[in-house]
């Protein structure tokens, strides 16, 4: 009987947050996918051939993952179900160990941006995760269908096909719930501000440096240690350069926003683009990967904006270089100015590439994917077909 109980309370837990896990990336693939990319770097798994295939990856991992969460639940394919979870864990519980221990990808987007995970946070997870599907091995032969198999097939039929369309939806026009630092609502200024500006405890952090004697033993000591017992002062003792690293020893208000500014030409316009009465940014982070023919409609959408309601701002925002942009202008025609900006928190800001993002007064109104664009009504001025 306990061995029952504590099967299905495992399958339950498991199964519920695979199919969480997995509904919530698959809201935003494209987010999902820039973190596999992360994973597959150079300095992270070396694995740089696979980059190009990211996307791709994630899309089919988050359909897995849920798929395989209703099979647990159902009680439906069993061996292929826990062995391919257990895989699954194993391969995740070694990823998200060696970016803590490293230091490598300091977020692993486990469950995307609603729910943002340490490190060493999203290892505890792997391992009691890991624990209950040792419980489910375990106990397999308690684990059987609870409805009659055709009832259970049309359920996986439904879910799937309810999976293979949400998928391409957000694809198409980007994620459904947005839980990312630059969402509808946001103002981005005071995003942007410090602990300090908001009057708020900032998070602490704690320098730690790794000295080694004469026989090479090895010892860390904490900055301020270093400094208030004089480490410094030991002649037998060399400070290695490599061992020496920061860590957060204490939380405090971190803003949602940073790494964030507009410069256009060595000069920061990030307040004029930011605080205006009506903005519109068109992000295209990296020219090369965008759709080509969407940027190059955008631009004119947008100067025709500028045209017909001066008072309506316009900045674009790559990650491209100078002559790529003014590769895209001398096609175009376009008008309004350029700013190179960080890969990354474009990324983040629009998940469309390229993409058009709507500001009034400082704060994000929406974000459109290129797919949409179409039927934007900015200062009631319709958009050219």
């Amino acid at each position: 009987m306990f061995k029952n109980i504590l099967t299905q309370v495992s399958r339950i837990l498991v199964g519920g947050l695979f199919i969480f896990s997995g509904v919530i990336k698959m809201n935003d693939p494209v987010g999902f996918g820039f973190k596999l990319e992360e994973y597959f770097g150079e300095d992270v798994l070396h694995l740089p051939f696979l980059q190009p295939y990211a996307l791709h990856l994630a899309v089919f991992l988050v359909i897995l993952e849920v798929m395989l969460g209703l099979f647990l639940l159902l009680g439906s394919f069993k061996r292929f179900t826990l062995w391919s979870i257990a895989g699954m864990m194993a391969f995740f519980t070694f990823l998200t160990f060696y970016s803590a221990y490293f230091n490598k990808v300091t977020d692993c987007g486990c469950f995307g941006d609603a729910i943002p995970l340490t490190p060493w946070e999203s290892f505890s997870k792997d391992v009691v995760l890991s624990i209950l599907i040792g419980v489910l091995i375990w106990g397999r032969g308690h684990l059987h269908p609870w409805m009659p198999s055709r009832l259970n097939h049309i359920k996986i039929a439904s879910v799937m096909i309810f999976c293979l369309m949400f998928t391409q939806h957000v694809l198409r026009h980007g994620p459904v719930w947005d839980f990312r630092a630059y969402k509808p609502g946001t103002d981005v200024m005071r995003a942007m501000m410090s602990a300090e500006d908001l009057g708020l405890d900032p998070p602490k952090y704690e320098t730690y440096f790794t000295l080694q004697g004469p026989e090479g033993a090895k010892v860390e000591v904490s900055g301020t240690d270093y400094v208030a017992d004089k480490w410094y002062e030991r002649a037998d003792l060399i400070l290695l350069e490599e061992g020496t690293y920061s860590k957060k020893i204490a939380e405090g208000y971190e803003p949602p926003i940073h790494d964030f500014s507009i410069v256009i030409e060595g000069e920061d316009r990030t307040e004029d683009f930011v605080n205006a009465p009506e903005v519109l940014w068109l992000i295209a982070y990296d020219f090369s990967k965008a759709n080509r023919a969407e940027l190059i409609r955008l631009v004119k959408a947008l100067d025709v904006v500028i045209q017909k309601d001066p008072s309506v701002k316009v900045v674009g925002m790559t990650a491209s270089s100078d002559e790529e942009i003014a590769a895209l202008k001398a096609e175009t025609g376009c008008t309004f100015p350029w700013a190179i900006m960080d890969g990354t928190a474009l990324k983040t800001v629009q998940r469309s590439n390229p993409g058009v993002t709507y500001l009034t007064e400082g704060v994000i109104q929406n974000h459109w994917h290129y797919n949409d664009a179409i039927f934007l009504n900015v200062s009631n001025l319709a958009w050219p077909e």
